[in-house]
């Protein structure tokens, strides 16, 4: 897509001003820095995972004076803390954590200028610079720059794939195949999965999008077998490179605990006691961060204090009676016993059999609900009640800002979308409901699992300040194939 060639004024402003808002998201986030963000027992984890990988080659956790190795994280993030350990510690001994920081900090700022560069070329310079100054200004995707965690890197890996998969369309649009963007589009892919097992959602969108788009470009008059193979041998050659990396992690599995497990597990690893029959019992009352910090973190490790279990997690007076048996159980060795197990079983079990609707329905949604609009106070050290404003009055205020301000970017994606403004929709929207489907069933709600959508909300947000729909949609690349087909 051409861009009209500016004056050298006008283009020197432009520059200028996106200049200006790199160096305020650059000074947002080593704002963040200087103030320390939470800890998280996960780094702890990842660290040592690594660790004991660089330094005694086994991928596994302490036990004592042994290392027992492990599936329960993906290699990506603990190799690159190790790394940078090793690297780092010797020159920066009690500051090399800042050497992290700084490089999530430049993958933030090099994700946002990716996404003005999307919008810039399918939508117009103006939504570019909307695009870049939300992407530089966003406090939520900023704060993560300073926790060693995967939030920065998996935004990044969203941003990239946004990027190129949009980059590798639009040559297939043109008739044309940019085998170096799907490349690329299967690096974001391929990074999103080894950072995290929910980062196949990327793989399953770009996969998607990547083939109907393409298929949808193809021109009216070739047969449709032609156009067929056109499609597979684009999705094909971003597969390849985005599942490769998972290959020798998969035969390491294979290998070590004789089971097939491309990913990680998402409960224990082989041998270990099984707590899926206790997370299922979450599921069956759990919808909001509150009891992610209060209960599901504590379970198994921690005692549970039964003023933190809710009401609606109780059906019935016996009911109450057979939950609070068991936490008093639980309480006294803090692990769960293959008995407790057992029980909390047949109580999930019984409660969705009384009512599948909000087990199935009810519960998943009001999960999503609380990730998505929550004021995401797990980054800046606020209350987890942040509205109790009697308590804080401050906290709650700062609290409530940030939930506006969230509230914003997700009405504004909305509006593009509603708009029918937004770039290779089908992709963009289909990343969206397949994470929002898996986050359904999850026992833990946590905001952070969200932050990923935010270069879409970006995208999004940019294309509801246009003037006129987008050209880049399903429709009209159906529509500039037959073109391009009679022309010839």
């Amino acid at each position: 897509m051409s861009q009209p060639v500016d004056s050298d004024g006008r283009s020197d402003g432009r520059l200028r001003r996106w200049l200006l808002w790199i160096l305020l998201g650059l000074a947002l986030r080593l704002l963040f820095i200087y103030f320390p963000r939470p800890g998280d027992d996960d780094t702890n984890d990842y660290l040592e995972l690594g660790h004991n990988l660089l330094h005694h080659g086994i991928y596994g956790m302490s036990e004592g004076t042994a290392i027992a190795p492990s599936t329960y994280r993906l290699p990506g993030y603990p190799i690159f803390l190790a790394v940078y350990e090793q690297v780092f510690s010797r020159i920066w001994p009690r500051t090399w954590w800042n050497a992290i920081y700084f490089t999530q900090t430049f993958t933030d700022l090099l994700g946002g200028i990716l996404l003005a560069l999307f919008a810039r070329r399918f939508l117009s310079r103006r939504a570019a610079e909307i695009a870049l100054a939300l992407a530089m200004l966003c406090p939520f995707t900023a704060a993560y720059c300073g926790i060693a965690l995967t939030e920065s890197f998996s935004i990044f890996a969203v941003a990239l794939g946004i990027y190129a998969a949009g980059r590798a369309l639009a040559a297939e649009t043109a008739g044309a195949r940019d085998s170096l963007a799907l490349v690329l589009a299967g690096v974001a892919a391929a990074l999103a999965i080894l950072l995290r097992p929910d980062g196949l959602v990327l793989f399953l969108a770009l996969a998607a999008g990547i083939f109907w788009y393409t298929l949808r470009c193809a021109p009216a008059r070739p047969p449709a077998p032609r156009a067929f193979r056109r499609a597979f041998s684009a999705s094909l050659l971003f597969s390849l490179v985005a599942l490769s990396p998972l290959v020798p992690w998969t035969i390491r599995n294979a290998v070590r605990f004789h089971i097939f497990q491309p990913l990680a597990p998402r409960y224990a690893d082989p041998g270990e006691t099984s707590i899926a029959g206790a997370r299922s019992w979450l599921r069956t009352w759990t919808i909001d961060y509150v009891s992610t910090a209060n209960v599901c973190w504590n379970f198994p490790g921690d005692t549970i204090d039964l003023a933190d279990i809710p009401s609606r997690a109780y059906d019935s007076p016996e009911q109450r009676a057979q939950t609070v048996a068991l936490i008093e159980e639980y309480n006294r060795q803090v692990i769960l016993t293959p008995h407790l197990e057992a029980a909390f079983t047949a109580l999930a079990d019984k409660r969705i059999r009384a009512n599948p609707f909000r087990y199935y329905v009810e519960l998943p949604l009001l999960r999503i609900a609380d990730m998505l609009f929550r004021p995401r106070t797990e980054a800046f050290y606020l209350d987890v009640f942040w509205w109790r404003w009697s308590e804080h009055h401050g906290q709650t205020a700062i609290s409530t800002l940030f939930g506006l301000i969230n509230l914003a970017f997700i009405a504004a994606a909305a509006a593009g979308f509603l708009r029918r403004r937004v770039p290779w929709p089908l992709m963009l929207a289909g990343y969206f409901v397949l994470r929002c489907l898996l986050l359904a069933i999850m026992e833990n709600p946590e905001p952070r699992y969200t932050l990923v959508f935010f270069p879409v909300f970006i995208i999004a947000a940019a294309a509801a300040f246009e003037k006129t729909a987008s050209h880049w949609n399903e429709r009209t690349a159906g529509q500039q194939a037959k073109t391009r087909s009679a022309a010839a």
